[in-house]
């Protein structure tokens, strides 16, 4: 088979480097990928958003399957384009994107149904949304409706910071027209954790759960990011609260989909919080999560192309989905001013000095400069060390992690730390 995978980060090098193992695949392309998909995949020079383009490219390379990284393109429709044109394709169509493509949509769905998550309102007009503000407890959480590259979300601790987020996200429009609208919603106390599910309808089949480190700095402090490690599995979370997430806020929020007639297909991710009332929904995102997916899929033992065509084809439910008992930790290596502004084109020393054996580097912000690869984004690389246990995989993370250099280079020192406690 031939394959097309769709985007520039580290998730798609993760799916490229777990579909690379299927031997029903002949050629991988990706569009428009990075200095580290180009060591697996062709690269094509196409955005994520060039529909037309990659519609056509998709049908003069006879592509037997396309799948779709990132949540842009999946929000703008990419899906119902690829099936308008009779070309298999892995993810949701509009309709059921908006699940991510608008946190109002998702806090409503999940109101209607009964799912829990924080309680919340919603605004479109900021004197209003600032006069409502000044009543509510603080901590407060203010996210823009729309997508703003997971940075659109501000956990405020006072009333000075409520007053900025909300300031920035509606006038200033720090995020553009994601932040139109927002939702106010009450704090929620406890530890995080993101389940990744294989969904097709109402048939859900859960992935190993992670959990995602938000804020930029150590002690998870600092400003929100796309995610500065990741680690899988949560040793310190028992089963039957993986179990309750499941049972209680995942199959209800597939089965509410299809209620409403936007049957989702594709990758549900649920990001949690294990409160003291029990789990409930922060967010969901409708594709692999970034950085999770780089823990995940290494420790997935199933072909992950057999998953793909089974939900393509209806048949999710009979496929027999294995998991390693091995732990992976993913630290990130980002740009120096990374979540705000960032130099690019740095040369990254280093890459040499790892083996697969030791670690996996997955790129995300990387490109080929005259043979040499540099920086290109604010995540630069995730580095995934595995192991028998978190500690083991930990250390490998981190001293694979410090063998690789860049000038401005800053990463976390605590990620999987939670799980040694």
């Amino acid at each position: 088979m031939k394959v097309l995978v769709i985007g520039r980060g580290g998730r798609e090098h993760a799916i490229i480097w777990a579909l690379k193992k299927s031997a029903k695949i002949k050629q991988i392309y990706c569009a428009p990928g990075n200095a580290g998909t180009a060591q697996l995949a062709d690269n094509v020079d196409i955005g994520e958003l060039e529909f037309e383009r990659l519609v056509t490219f998709a049908r003069e390379q006879a592509i037997d399957l396309v799948v779709v990284g990132p949540d842009d393109p999946l929000a703008a429709g990419i899906v119902d384009e690829f099936e308008a044109a009779a070309i298999p394709v892995y993810g949701p169509r509009k309709n059921a994107a908006e699940i991510e493509g608008s946190k109002i949509f998702m806090k409503d769905l999940l109101r209607k149904y009964n799912i829990p998550t924080a309680k919340y309102e919603t605004f479109t007009d900021y004197a209003t949304a600032s006069a409502y503000l000044k009543q509510q407890p603080l901590p407060i959480v203010i996210k823009a409706d729309g997508l703003a590259a997971g940075k659109g979300v501000a956990v405020c601790f006072t009333a000075e910071e409520a007053d900025k987020a909300l300031a920035e996200t509606m006038v200033d429009k720090s995020f553009g027209a994601a932040g139109d609208k927002v939702v106010i919603e009450e704090f929620l106390e406890g530890q995080e954790m993101s389940i990744l599910a294989f969904v097709d309808g109402d048939t859900v089949r859960a992935m190993s759960p992670a959990q995602d480190h938000k804020q930029v700095f150590d002690n998870d402090k600092g400003p929100n990011t796309g995610g500065m490690g990741t680690y899988s599995p949560l040793p310190h979370i028992a089963q039957s609260i993986i179990d309750e997430s499941i049972e209680n806020i995942i199959k209800p929020t597939a089965r509410a989909m299809v209620s409403e007639g936007r049957p989702f297909r594709g990758v549900l991710f649920a990001g949690l919080i294990i409160t003291k009332d029990g789990p409930k929904t922060i967010e969901f995102n409708a594709r692999f999560g970034d950085p999770e997916t780089q823990v995940v899929l290494p420790r997935l033992q199933t072909d992950l192309l057999d998953i793909f065509l089974a939900s393509i084809d209806g048949s999710l439910q009979d496929i027999d989905i294995q998991w390693s008992d091995e732990a992976a930790v993913c630290v990130v290596l980002a740009s120096e001013g990374y979540p705000g502004s960032y130099p690019k084109g740095f040369a990254i020393e280093g890459l040499d000095k790892v083996s697969e054996q030791e670690a996996l580097v997955f790129h995300a912000g990387t490109a080929l400069k005259d043979g040499q690869v540099v920086t290109n984004g604010g995540r630069v690389l995730g580095i995934v060390g595995r192991g028998s246990d978190i500690a083991q995989a930990r250390t490998n993370a981190y001293e694979a992690a410090e063998r690789i250099t860049f000038q401005g280079k800053q990463n976390r020192t605590d990620i999987a730390a939670k799980a040694l406690r």
